[in-house]
């Protein structure tokens, strides 16, 4: 607004070229003091996104926290997660990951925390979840997922602002109970078939792969097997409610 009354000022007392300083200046104050669309504008141009490179290594560090989660470091959970990177980055590309890693490890402590708030700032919020099948996969690649594992599984999904509803569906697909179906649905076991259809509908939209938009492969295939598991908890449900 200031730059418009500035432009108007400028006009009446140095012309057409008084309305062009006028407005310039104008412009700045409203930059200064956050008024106006620009700085909206200028804000959206400028929103960082999580390069592939810096992304690889936080995801590594994620992984790392997870596996020393209960005290020991599993030989299983660190070939899965190197078979991992090798399998969807190559094994030249995964060696030179792991070095890094390796370099920045030595020198800065891994916090969980900042590693989520700067992914929070250049993600989406269906690739955070992603993030997390990944780590429950970690979890269960020597067979038992242990209690240590998941609350610091847990403690990372609060970091990275994850709904705790999401949360649990995602943990029903690796901690196996009798109403694991209904929870990846993100339902209570109570709800009518038409709320099932919906809860089905919602969940197939939200872990569609399609709504990663992430380079890294790796996390396009944890959204493809997230997809594959709404499907499956919704076949189960179809079959024992005999819903068409």
């Amino acid at each position: 607004m200031i730059k418009w009354l500035a432009a108007v000022v400028g006009f009446a007392i140095r012309g057409f070229s008084g309305a062009i300083l006028g407005f310039l200046f104008g412009s700045f104050i409203d930059g200064l003091s956050g008024g106006g669309k620009s700085s909206t504008v200028f804000s959206d141009m400028t929103r960082q996104q999580v390069s592939p490179a810096d992304f690889e290594l936080n995801l590594l560090s994620l992984c790392s926290i997870v596996i020393k989660a209960d005290g020991s470091v599993n030989q299983r959970e660190l070939d899965y997660v190197r078979q991992y990177f090798v399998a969807n980055y190559g094994k030249e590309k995964a060696n030179a990951i792991f070095r890094t890693f390796n370099d920045i490890n030595k020198k800065h402590e891994i916090s969980a925390q900042r590693i989520c708030t700067y992914l929070n700032q250049r993600t989406r919020y269906e690739v955070r979840l992603q993030l997390l099948h990944f780590l429950f996969g970690i979890a269960q690649a020597d067979g038992v997922i242990r209690n240590p594992e998941v609350n610091k599984i847990r403690e990372i999904a609060g970091y990275l602002k994850v709904a705790m509803r999401d949360f649990e569906s995602i943990m029903a697909m690796f901690i196996k109970s009798g109403d694991n179906a209904y929870k990846i649905l993100e339902i209570d076991k109570t709800a009518t078939n038409d709320e099932i259809k919906k809860a089905y509908r919602t969940m197939a939209k939200k872990y569609h792969p399609d709504r990663v938009n992430t380079e890294n492969e790796a996390i396009k295939k944890g959204a493809e097997e997230k997809f594959k598991e709404v499907q499956k908890a919704y076949e189960i449900i179809q079959q024992e409610r005999g819903i068409i």
